[in-house]
């Protein structure tokens, strides 16, 4: 961590250069890296409430609000934590060069992804807050959260990235698993529907779905946007939370470690 520090800035170019080279050649550049949320985000709102007629409602607050509102202060952690899994954990792969110089510093790769998806996500967060003013809710201090649980979604997203780009050289399959974990996890964390309301869901079935650290994350985005509640009225699910992410990196960090020296071998 300290030299990640240290080397901020060649780690802050890389960053940048990472996200233009995913759209060279292309004429619209990086803006396509913003295109597709986008489109995703008309979609979902169109099939749920236009075509289905979808309302939202937090049973914890009585608030109700447009689905489309609701769907996207959901999605904006959601991509973030999508696109830095799925590139993560190719890093090492998509990198092998630099994997294969003795004076790099290798394990700055999976925080190049993180930091990458950064750029994405703080247009969407920024696209969230104009969509909510213009629709009458007018951001207030209780949005600033969105800073707070941005920092728990890197530091929970960094573990897995860590363990799955070391794993990922030896097991290249890797990618596939995650990609497909990736789809159960968008419907297991409530992000396109709401088990809190159902009430065919039994209350152990729905404890179980809170463990998911991602549900804290998604949970706290529509308490900063819609609920206006601050994470500290929750402290029971923080310190889970917490006590889950510090647990994911050190066993991601111990497992990058463990697999490093042989990096240059297999790749």
């Amino acid at each position: 961590m300290t030299h990640l520090i240290e080397h901020r800035k060649l780690l802050w170019n890389l960053a940048k250069n990472d996200i233009k080279k995913k759209f060279a050649g292309s004429y619209l550049g990086v803006v396509w890296a913003f295109v597709q949320p986008v489109i995703t985000v008309l979609l979902y709102w169109f099939v749920f409430e236009v075509g289905l007629n979808s309302k939202a409602a937090d049973l914890r607050t009585g608030i109700e609000v447009p689905f489309v509102l609701w769907l996207m202060a959901g999605l904006v952690p959601w991509f973030y934590f999508q696109e830095a899994m799925n590139g993560g954990t190719g890093v090492m792969v998509e990198y092998n060069y630099l994997v294969k110089k003795v004076v790099f510093q290798i394990d700055m790769l999976p925080a190049v992804k993180l930091i990458s998806a950064l750029f994405t996500h703080a247009f969407f967060i920024c696209f969230a807050v104009v969509l909510f003013w213009c629709m009458g809710y007018t951001p207030d201090l209780y949005v600033l959260q969105v800073v707070y649980y941005t920092f728990c979604m890197i530091l929970f997203t960094a573990g897995l990235v860590y363990a799955a780009s070391a794993v990922n050289v030896f097991f290249r399959d890797m990618k596939e698993v995650v990609s497909i974990l990736l789809q159960i996890g968008m419907w297991v964390t409530p992000i396109m529907w709401n088990f809190e309301s159902m009430v065919k869901i039994p209350e152990w079935a729905k404890m179980i779905l809170r463990l998911n650290p991602m549900y804290y994350i998604v949970s706290g985005y529509r308490d900063a946007f819609i609920n206006k509640i601050g994470f500290w009225e929750h402290p029971g699910l923080s310190v889970f939370f917490w006590a889950v992410t510090f647990l994911l990196l050190g066993v991601g960090n111990a497992v990058f470690k463990r697999l490093r020296p042989h990096f240059a071998d297999v790749l």
